[in-house]
């Protein structure tokens, strides 16, 4: 009896302690203009598993990049985070998040302008949006964005990987990618906002 009694606790210990384990994978989406640069805000930090180039917020099913750029779907070019809570948080990517965007700015994003590419977190969960609202709300105990914050926190909807070709574009295309990120003002926007703390490490 003893025996069975002790075989059930630990039994009990380990299916709890399962339960309790996080899990090896969770997923986060931000849009922060142009997704080019966005993927590699998050591309090689400790945790994140992949970095994934795409579309949400809107209505179409299933849309391009000519659909989306054109502004009428009502998406916004985004990043599809996928990590590991065990290595990295939630809060650590939303850090991430805040200090790769302008989040005075409505409609646009740097040298882009229109909804497709505004500002946003798209919340998963409760939690997910409980911890957006509680940075957006730690970042206004600051004066200089108390009442000023524009950037959308909604819920997610479906997310659309975009074509290939976007996928890792500054692997792909180093030349062009540096060319346009420079022209569009984004790394300086940066700096004006978050000094030392700026993003935009590629």
């Amino acid at each position: 009896m003893k025996f069975r009694i002790l075989a059930g606790l630990a039994l009990w210990a380990g299916a709890a302690l399962f339960l309790a384990a996080p899990p090896e994978r969770a997923t986060a989406i931000f849009a922060g203009g142009c997704f080019w640069c966005e993927e590699t805000a998050f591309e090689g930090l400790p945790g994140v598993l992949s970095v994934t180039s795409g579309y949400t917020g809107g209505q179409t099913k299933n849309p391009t990049y000519e659909q989306v750029s054109s502004g009428g779907t009502g998406h916004a070019e985004s990043v599809e985070v996928a990590y590991d809570p065990r290595k990295t948080s939630y809060e650590k990517l939303l850090e991430v998040f805040w200090h790769n965007v302008d989040p005075f700015q409505k409609d646009g994003q740097f040298c882009d302008h229109g909804t497709q590419y505004r500002s946003a977190i798209f919340y998963r969960d409760d939690a997910q949006r409980k911890a957006a609202e509680d940075s957006k709300r730690k970042l206004e105990e600051d004066p200089k964005f108390k009442g000023k914050i524009v950037t959308q926190i909604v819920a997610a909807s479906t997310f659309y990987p975009a074509e290939e070709y976007h996928q890792d574009f500054y692997k792909k295309s180093p030349v062009r990618y540096q060319s346009y990120r420079l022209g569009c003002g984004r790394d300086a926007r940066l700096m004006q906002i978050w000094g030392d703390a700026a993003g935009g490490h590629k």
